[in-house]
């Protein structure tokens, strides 16, 4: 315990770039009782923390580069697909978050609405979905431009972490391809959660592709929003 708690105190260095920071921009690994590599997006996980950076190419390079096994002083078994399996959990706990914020009354979803809180200058985050067309998207950010100038909001991100299906399957309905996160005390959590898997990087899918069943084999523990 005294040992996670300092690491929980202190800046974290990336296995693989030598490079510090803090906890939102790396991804805590630990290894299962059987040598295995297995990430601990909530940092809740018991053992030594190995640190990489928050990003698709960072992973996949320690566990081609035998990174895990030299910062841990011992045998590491990482798995080749490892670089997706953080992916699946990472865009699982923003899916899950958006879920929670709808719940809460804190998220709104559809053009209409959307551009209705952007007038009220209520929104924290527009949301888009990474295969939505580009006519709606041009259209909000526009409506955002415009109500920084009347200075209804200030700057407001924009991001794209999850597909229309999977923000669909999030807020219970059809594939959704604009959301807005609404001001207030969910937004830094919920924030947290989609800039991380966006900075991570998202594979590219086959436009037949949808999102699968919540869950991955291999996985160690259950990744829920904290």
């Amino acid at each position: 315990m005294k040992r996670h708690k300092e690491e929980e105190e202190s800046a974290r260095r990336c296995i693989v770039t030598g490079e510090s920071g803090s906890k939102a921009v790396l991804i805590r690994f630990v290894l299962d009782p059987d040598g295995h590599v297995v990430p601990d997006l909530a940092g809740r996980l018991p053992g030594r923390g190995l640190w990489v950076s928050a990003s698709r190419e960072a992973v996949a390079k320690a566990v081609a580069k035998g990174h895990f096994s030299r910062a841990a002083k011992a045998p590491a078994k990482a798995d080749e697909g490892l670089a997706d399996l953080v992916e699946h959990l990472l865009a699982r706990r923003a899916a899950d978050a958006l879920g929670l914020a709808r719940k809460a009354g804190a998220l709104v979803a559809g053009f209409e609405k959307v551009m209705t809180a952007i007038g009220k200058g209520r929104i924290a985050c527009l949301i888009e979905a990474r295969d939505g067309a580009e006519d709606g998207r041009r259209k909000l950010e526009q409506r955002l431009r415009v109500a920084k100038e009347q200075e209804i909001l200030a700057d407001v991100p924009v991001l794209s972490p999850l597909w229309a299906d999977e923000m669909g399957l999030a807020l219970g309905r059809g594939n959704v391809i604009h959301a807005a996160l609404i001001q207030g005390g969910m937004q830094a959590k919920v924030l947290a959660d989609l800039v991380r898997l966006e900075r991570y990087g998202r594979k590219d899918r086959p436009e037949n592709a949808r999102a699968g069943p919540q869950g991955a084999p291999g996985e160690w523990v259950t990744e829920g929003p904290e």
